[in-house]
């Protein structure tokens, strides 16, 4: 589940109980509807990568 934080927004995973992966300052949509949908590992684990990269 994707949650605003000051700054943008962060992935809070609710298994573990804490944020998971990068701050974003813009909210990629793509990411936050896979994450609130069917949460595909290997499609949400590419577009991190995909985000990852565009920060760089």
């Amino acid at each position: 589940m994707a949650r605003g934080v000051p700054g943008g927004y962060r992935i809070w995973d609710s298994k573990a109980g804490r944020w998971w992966g990068d701050l974003y300052e813009l909210c990629p949509d793509d990411l936050l509807a896979e994450l609130n949908g069917g949460a595909d590992y290997a499609k949400v684990t590419a577009l991190l990568r995909k985000y990852r990269a565009l920060k760089r």
